[in-house]
Formats: C-alpha cells, sequence, structure tokens
C-alpha cells in the first residue's frame, strides 16, 4: 500500500518546496499521511467544481498548482467557501497538494513545461536558482525560461502559435507590438508576471511571454522598448542588438499557460511514486477551464 506521506515524499523530491517563494506556501494543505493513495488527479485551481471532479472520479489525492488558501486564513468554517472544501475533502478521503512557485521553478516544472510547449530550444532559467542538488544532476532551475525558436518568424506567427498550444478560454491572447516584426528569442513566465520587466529587459529577448498584464506596466514596458528602439536607430547604444522593439508582449490566461505543466507531471509523479514503492499510481488530468472570464464582449 502507497501511503499519502510516501507519494508527498515523492512530490517534494520532483518539487521542492525549498524553491518556493518566501511568501509561498505549497505542499500539502489536506490530507491524512496514513491513508493509501491509488488515484491521483491533476487541476491548475482547487474550485469548487473541480473539488466535485477529484471526489465524483474517486480520487485519493488531489495534486493543483494554485493554492487553496493562498492569503492567511483564519477558519475553515462552513461560512466559507474555502472551509467548505476542506470538509468535503476530509470526509471524501481526498487529500490535497500544491505545487507552486515551487514547481514553478523546478526542473521539468511548470516553466521549462511551456517553454517547451512553445517549441524553445536552447533554454535557462530567466531568473537562476542555485540548487546544489539539482546542479549535481545537470539540471537547470528557476523562475521563468528564456529560449530561442528553431526558426526565426514574425511576431504574428509566434503569437498564433501560442494561442493555437494553450487550451482555449473566453479571455484569449493579446499581443502587444508590432505584428510583423521577426522574433527569435522568447522569455516565457507562466503567471503573473509584470514584475520581472526588468529581468526580461536585460535578458535581451525579443518576446515576453506571461499572464495578467496590467495597462499602466505594459504600457511602460513597451513606451521603454519603442524608446530605447529608437535611440539604437540613432546609434546610440542601449539595451540589446539593432533597431528593433524588445521586448513584445504577449498577455496569456494565467490557469491556461500554467495548464501546461501537467504534460510533465501526469508523468513525472507516477514514475517517482513508482521508483518509491514499487507501486504505480493511476492518475487522470481533470481538463477544466478554470478561467474565471465567461463572456468576452
Amino acid at each position: 500500500m502507497t501511503t499519502l506521506a510516501q507519494v508527498v515524499n515523492a512530490l517534494e523530491t520532483l518539487y521542492p518546496l525549498r524553491y518556493a517563494e518566501d511568501w509561498d506556501a505549497p505542499g500539502l494543505i489536506v490530507g491524512d499521511l496514513a491513508q493509501p493513495v491509488t488515484h491521483i488527479a491533476f487541476a491548475v485551481d482547487p474550485t469548487s467544481a473541480v473539488i466535485d471532479a477529484a471526489i465524483e472520479h474517486g480520487a485519493d489525492l488531489l495534486i493543483t498548482h494554485h493554492p487553496l488558501l493562498f492569503r492567511a486564513v483564519h477558519t475553515v468554517s462552513g461560512l466559507g467557501a474555502r472551509g467548505d472544501i476542506v470538509r468535503r475533502l476530509y470526509q471524501s478521503g481526498c487529500a490535497l497538494w500544491v505545487g507552486h512557485t515551487n514547481a514553478d521553478a523546478a526542473y521539468r516544472g511548470v516553466g521549462q513545461a511551456a517553454a517547451d510547449m512553445f517549441g524553445l530550444i536552447d533554454q535557462h532559467p530567466l531568473v537562476p536558482l542555485h540548487d546544489a542538488e539539482a546542479e549535481t544532476a545537470g539540471q537547470e532551475v528557476g523562475l521563468g525560461r528564456i529560449g530561442r525558436l528553431k526558426q526565426p518568424m514574425t511576431f504574428e506567427t509566434f503569437a498564433r502559435h501560442v494561442a493555437d498550444v494553450l487550451p482555449p478560454t473566453e479571455l484569449g491572447v493579446q499581443a502587444c507590438g508590432p505584428l510583423d516584426q521577426i522574433v527569435e528569442t522568447v522569455a516565457v513566465l507562466p503567471g503573473s508576471g509584470d514584475s520581472l520587466f526588468d529581468e526580461v529587459r536585460a535578458s535581451g529577448a525579443d518576446v515576453y511571454v506571461t499572464s495578467d498584464l496590467r495597462h499602466h506596466p505594459a504600457t511602460d514596458a513597451i513606451e521603454q522598448a519603442r524608446y530605447e528602439a529608437g535611440l539604437r536607430a540613432q546609434g546610440i547604444h542601449v539595451g540589446h542588438g539593432d533597431e528593433r522593439i524588445r521586448p513584445l508582449l504577449i498577455n496569456t490566461p494565467h490557469s491556461a499557460i500554467e495548464s501546461l505543466w501537467f504534460h510533465y507531471a501526469i508523468d513525472d509523479v507516477p514514475n517517482a511514486v513508482e521508483q518509491a514503492t514499487g507501486q504505480r499510481p493511476q492518475v487522470e488530468w481533470l481538463h477544466m477551464n478554470t478561467d474565471p472570464w465567461t463572456l468576452r464582449l
């Protein structure tokens, strides 16, 4: 019998909690460490509908990317949605484990999965995290990824490729910048990424793919990019490279881009559990659109 404790150990070998940002609290949120685990479900968000599906499908463990308790919570009573989710998980015997920023930074984690799905090669972390165990294993870990496309293409072609790779949502994908500009190097940060504009600019990436871009930070970033391109056109060296505007911006639905992680986790997790315990759990990916928007006009 494989216990929840054994599965958690395997998960936190793949996605070490030490990789998590200081403000984050991933890991085991709900569950009895002694309970058996034979069926694992994956989903981006622990919404009520996702919990219903996991319980209905007989999952012993639900693995999500986003936390159930993202900010400080003082009660888990039936007066709130989160408390009700905790109750239902315990009553049904379904545990909840969250891989958030620790999974973002991990090898074959959220950032690398997205970059791979978009076709980037020669990749490295955008913000490297120096970890002795990973380096010994020849793995590069850290937030985001930067790499290059196998063949340069127009910005519009690449933006449409990104949209084709992502699961469909009502929100869709937005692109900012000249659509006919040729692009080759790409920085990717699944999730909210406007805090890393400085790192992306320093990387020299032609395009930045992220989520939740707000009006003012995005406007400031593209205006600075246009200004620097204009200076380079006058022979004044600022930033990187030629006269092109960089980085151009692609804004993706938050949960959609992060769901690309499960292309790897759906195999990596049962492989790790089987290696540790000799038993392979059943796994399933709950392909549910948890993007909050239901209509775009």
